[in-house]
C-alpha cells in the first residue's frame, strides 16, 4: 500500500521525516514568510498558500515529485494538498504541521540556518 495517495491520506511528521530524508519525496511548506523565517524543517521548499492559490507553480526541485505539504498546524496543508491533487501532483498533509513536527523533536532551523521557532 503506497504510502502517497493522491489528495487524501495524511502522513505523520516522523513518517514525512523519514521520507525526505530518503530522498523519496519534497516537504513542501505553504507558510507565510514570516512564519517560515522564524522557524522550518530543513532541505523543506517554500511556496507560501496564498501564492499557490493564486496559481503560482512549484519550484523545478519539487515538480514531479511527491509532495509531503506542512503548514503551522495541518489545516492550509490541507487545502493545499487538494489544490496540488487538482493540479495533478502527489499530495498529502503532514498531521498536525509544524507543530506536530516540532514536538516529535524534529529539527528545526530560522532563515540562518540557527535553531528555529514555531511562529
Amino acid at each position: 500500500m503506497p504510502l502517497l495517495r493522491r489528495g487524501t491520506a495524511r502522513v505523520t511528521p516522523d513518517q514525512a521525516h523519514q521520507r525526505t530524508t530518503d530522498g523519496d519525496a519534497i516537504l513542501l511548506d505553504v507558510r507565510e514568510q514570516a512564519e517560515w523565517n522564524a522557524g522550518h524543517a530543513p532541505g523543506a521548499v517554500h511556496v507560501p498558500l496564498s501564492r499557490l492559490v493564486t496559481g503560482t507553480g512549484l519550484p523545478a526541485t519539487a515538480q514531479d515529485r511527491p509532495l509531503l505539504v506542512i503548514c503551522r498546524s495541518g489545516h492550509r496543508s490541507q487545502q493545499a494538498a487538494r489544490l496540488l491533487a487538482g493540479r495533478g501532483a502527489e499530495a498529502v498533509d503532514v498531521k498536525g504541521g509544524m507543530q506536530a513536527w516540532a514536538s516529535a523533536g524534529l529539527p528545526v532551523v530560522d532563515a540562518e540556518g540557527s535553531s528555529g521557532r514555531i511562529a
